[in-house]
């Protein structure tokens, strides 16, 4: 690539890179773009539309720069826009990865699609394209897709997935005979996926070194994709308009408590804007492992993400003054908060592969690992008891992803602080167990999407760090 274009004229260069389907190949062109772009000595600022940790981590490397997520479920355009514009700042392009097909949302209207939030950020869309066994009938495909909603700004498609040098060239001059939309570039098919998966998607880059296989994509971006074309499409996006208002009104509050977060390779899953949000309530935020066998330091509230806390379960179990001081700091009304993996972790036991695990024992309950998902997509739910985190009433939107269930009978029997409404939750359509000062379930939210939740967090840390009861 020759030297960065000028963007002077569009403080925004912008692209959302789409896909007809899951599995197209989206996110390999997104990482390869991404690291390619950032080799060349763009700052490239990442994105991921909807509810995603790994492949948001997984740009995050490939940018070197934090990846946001974008989702209209649970944000309003302006927050989008807000947390968009003040994200990209001083970068060179962003680039966002849409997710499944670029007009599939929630219901026959494709409401919270990619196309929708493209929509919303006035993004040209580049449309990968898995190409298997097809020719002529891509450029009828591309055609019906960008006619098919109003105000959608296709500026390229990417061929995915091609056979050899006739198959691209019946292909290109198929697009070039019956569309106008221009051809990005065509990656040949690949034997396997250079990013190793397992049953979440990608592979965490928590376990392993993934710069090399980041790299590899980079050089097959820079010999088979149009970067140069890529980037005036992004340059030529619209004016974004007005600057959006700040992602968190006001100034930033003093620091008023300490609150450790898991973030190790069994427990990872955090939005950024739910850390950032954290602190600008006045949280001074200690990271802590479950892995390592040093005592934590003396925090005034905890926060466990989601993970895989399942393939680290006999490194977790073995860890067993961590476990112990874990049970000791919820006995003692310590405000905890777990999403998903951190609930597995406080739970009796964890069953995987026919071994059962002892983990911290906060909840007499026992998690076990299944082939298949238990839960999947969306959730809404209400807030039923008042709670250090969310008072009774609270109307809680966020999602769900997880191959455990929890299997014991118990579980009815326990107070719980969510009902329901959309998602299966932990179990008989509860989610949210309580135990003293400890909120733990299947559900993960998005700060943004769930106001007050980071305020009245740190005000109960605060209140146990100045000996007052949260």
């Amino acid at each position: 690539m020759n030297s960065p274009l000028n963007n002077l004229f569009n403080p925004d260069p912008r692209i959302l890179l789409a896909g007809l389907s899951g599995g197209t190949g989206k996110t390999i062109v997104s990482l390869a773009c991404a690291r390619a772009f950032s080799r060349a000595g763009r700052v490239v600022a990442p994105f991921k539309k909807g509810p995603d940790y790994i492949d948001a981590q997984w740009l995050s490397l490939a940018a070197s720069r934090p990846c946001s997520n974008l989702d209209p479920y649970f944000h309003s355009r302006d927050v989008i826009r807000s947390v968009f514009h003040h994200k990209s700042i001083g970068a060179d392009l962003s680039l966002i990865e849409g997710n499944r097909g670029l007009f599939d949302g929630m219901d026959e209207h494709g409401s919270c699609s990619s196309a929708e939030l493209a929509r919303m950020l006035d993004a040209p869309v580049i449309l990968a394209i898995d190409c298997t066994k097809m020719t002529r009938t891509v450029a009828a495909v591309v055609q019906g897709c960008a006619g098919f909603e109003p105000g959608l700004n296709l500026a390229g498609v990417i061929l995915n997935r091609t056979a050899g040098e006739r198959h691209r060239s019946v292909l290109r001059r198929s697009m070039e005979t019956h569309t106008d939309i221009p051809v990005l570039g065509m990656l040949p098919k690949m034997v396997s996926n250079p990013i190793p998966e397992r049953h979440m998607g990608l592979m965490s880059d928590q376990e392993y070194d993934g710069s090399g296989h980041l790299d590899a994509l980079a050089d097959l971006a820079s010999e088979w994709l149009d970067l140069e074309g890529i980037e005036r499409a992004a340059l030529a996006a619209p004016d974004f308009g007005p600057t959006p208002p700040p992602i968190f009104p006001g100034e930033p509050a003093a620091r008023k408590a300490r609150i450790g977060y898991v973030h190790d390779a069994a427990l990872w899953f955090y939005y950024p804007e739910n850390l950032e949000a954290l602190e600008h309530a006045g949280a001074e935020l200690v990271r802590l492992s479950l892995l390592d066998p040093e005592p934590w330091p003396e925090v005034d509230g905890l926060y466990l993400g989601g993970g895989f806390p399942e393939v680290f379960a006999e490194r977790i179990a073995a860890n067993r003054p961590v476990l112990d001081h874990l049970r000791a700091l919820a006995e003692s009304g310590l405000p905890i908060y777990a999403e998903c993996g951190g609930f597995m972790v406080l739970c009796e036991r964890l069953e995987i592969d026919n071994a059962s695990h002892a983990m911290a024992g906060v909840f007499p309950l026992t998690t076990s690992f299944c082939p298949r998902p238990q839960g999947l997509g969306y959730t809404e739910a209400e807030v039923v008891a008042d709670t250090v985190f969310f008072p009774a009433g609270t109307r809680v939107l966020g999602h769900e992803f997880h191959y455990s269930m929890c299997v014991s009978e118990r579980a009815g029997e326990l107070e719980h602080g969510l009902r329901m409404v959309r998602g299966q939750g932990s179990a008989l359509g509860r989610d949210g167990f309580l135990h003293r000062n400890t909120w733990a379930g299947y559900n993960h939210i998005h700060a943004l999407a769930v106001p007050g939740w980071a305020e009245r967090f740190v005000a109960a840390a605060a209140a146990r760090a100045t000996g007052a009861r949260p």
